[in-house]
């Protein structure tokens, strides 16, 4: 159900006046109905609001980690092309220290 299907209001509700008939229903009951009905419409239009709200925050805090995860796969990728560049630079160096430090210890 949605807020413009709505066609009464709380003071719609309240300040409705109904026929007298020399059957007609009791006043007072009537009254009552209306008063509970009232308090009931109230606690609908509350409870309408309140998910209104908490559905917005939903909509939002959805579009807010889509944000974060594009910007924290970008620095994902270029630490693993750093890592790749430093371990490849480490092989050329501890490598060409091996190959001297062999050729070292067989000159000895």
């Amino acid at each position: 159900m949605t807020i413009n299907r709505v066609q009464l209001t709380e003071t719609d509700i309240l300040e409705k006046e109904f026929k007298k008939s020399m059957r007609g229903f009791n006043e007072e009951d009537v009254d009552e109905f209306l008063d509970i009905i009232i308090k009931d419409y109230e606690a609908f239009t509350s409870e309408i609001e309140r998910l209104t709200q908490e559905n917005e925050r939903f909509r939002k805090s959805a579009e807010q980690p889509k944000k974060r995860k594009q910007t924290t796969t970008a620095p994902t990728q270029v630490n693993y092309d750093v890592l790749k560049r430093l371990s490849n630079l480490e092989k050329a160096v501890f490598g060409q220290k091996l190959t001297e430090s062999e050729s070292e210890k067989e000159e000895e």
